[in-house]
């Protein structure tokens, strides 16, 4: 029970309760793996680098979507990347409800050459933004296809929120 004491909140507020509602725990900001920081303020913006779908420090799969990843894994993968991103963010604001507006995301899949279905595998992190924030979670979007993701992941999502 002491880890369940030590891990850190998503803190009070209407956003922090649709992250419970949800079963969203708040996971440990990745750290970086160069020469950066996971989100930085410029004004009322907060960008995030991208993240990957990592799960208490490691990728729970690897590979290409569609070859050695199907589309559900890869939306699930997006979905948890995003959250990712959502935690960066409140460690750099420290309250969720300081986000007026998703504004942006770019989600970058890693895909077999044959695989055409960026856009869907990124709905999975444009949803689960949907459901956090609300109208606030709508955004503009770019789905792009690569060849290969840092650690052979098989997504990567940034965001760009307006905050107050």
């Amino acid at each position: 029970m002491a880890d369940q004491a030590s891990a850190p909140t998503w803190g009070e507020g209407a956003a922090a309760a649709r992250l419970a509602e949800l079963g969203l725990a708040r996971p440990a900001v990745a750290a970086p793996m160069g020469s950066y920081v996971p989100a930085v303020r410029d004004g009322d913006l907060v960008l995030t680098s991208g993240q990957l779908p990592f799960v208490e420090g490691a990728l729970p799969l690897t590979g290409k979507v569609g070859a050695e990843v199907t589309l559900e894994q890869a939306q699930d993968l997006a979905r948890t990347a995003a959250v990712n991103a959502v935690a960066a963010v409140h460690e750099l604001v420290g309250d969720l409800d300081a986000v007026l507006q998703v504004v942006k995301v770019v989600g970058f899949v890693a895909s077999d050459p044959a695989f055409t279905a960026q856009p869907a595998v990124v709905n999975g992190a444009s949803d689960v933004l949907a459901e956090i924030f609300g109208e606030a979670g709508r955004h503009a979007r770019s789905a792009v296809g690569v060849a290969v993701l840092p650690l052979d992941a098989p997504v990567e999502v940034e965001i760009t929120v307006r905050v107050r």
